[in-house]
């Protein structure tokens, strides 16, 4: 049996001769989330995977055995729907309320992506928008499903979602277009009042809080 320990993120830089003659592993994006998994590779062999907590491969990821050699993750077709619209804010809409009800969503150009699940397909044929049944891979949003791979501002996921949420409670509800932590030093130019204070250690900062602006 294969041990597998690690794995190197796409896109990894490995030489595509060397990827190609790598074995595959091709699996739905439930499997995928696991961190301990045994598997059957395309060539027949077993391999059993003891990943990180919290990994999510994506397609086109390599996995490291221990004898050195590699594993080409592929994401395998699955059951998804696949949402479109004519008019783009019929499709922005559906990715709010999928949003709210924390559906794992994959976002392209064009169209949302998500597990295939007949009262969602429901949902948002009442919303206006087109959903179609397929058998695809299906690579939803990192960051927001308790994995995934942590680029830029994922990899402080846990932290924006905390001072936005604050933000959200000082605010009552209202949105004011940005969610970033007020509690470093900075200055603040952005031509609205804040309902709440904003202590910079200065003295001399002058906080324009009464703009005209109601909140």
């Amino acid at each position: 049996m294969l041990k597998i320990d690690k794995f190197l993120s796409a896109p990894h830089g490995i030489a595509p001769v060397l990827v190609r003659r790598a074995p595959k592993l091709v699996l739905p994006f439930a499997e995928r989330s696991k961190s301990r998994l045994r598997a059957l590779l395309d060539n027949g062999d077993e391999a059993a995977l003891f990943l990180p907590r919290g990994t999510v491969l994506r397609g086109g990821d390599l996995l490291v055995a221990e004898d050195g050699s590699f594993v080409e993750v592929q994401a395998a077709a699955e059951a998804v729907l696949e949402v479109r619209a004519e008019d783009p804010h019929a499709l922005m809409r559906a990715a709010y309320h999928l949003g709210n009800r924390h559906t794992p969503v994959e976002i392209g150009r064009d169209y949302l992506r998500l597990e295939h699940d007949p009262v969602l397909a429901d949902m948002l044929q009442r919303l206006g928008v087109r959903v179609e049944r397929a058998e695809l891979p299906f690579e939803p949003e990192a960051g927001a499903y308790g994995g995934g791979h942590k680029h830029g501002h994922d990899a402080t996921f846990a932290e924006d979602y905390a001072a936005a949420q604050a933000v959200f409670q000082e605010h009552h509800g209202h949105d004011h277009g940005h969610s970033h932590d007020h509690s470093h030093d900075h200055a603040h130019n952005h031509g609205h009042a804040h309902s709440h204070s904003h202590d910079h250690g200065d003295p001399h900062h002058v906080h324009d809080e009464h703009c005209g602006h109601k909140h």
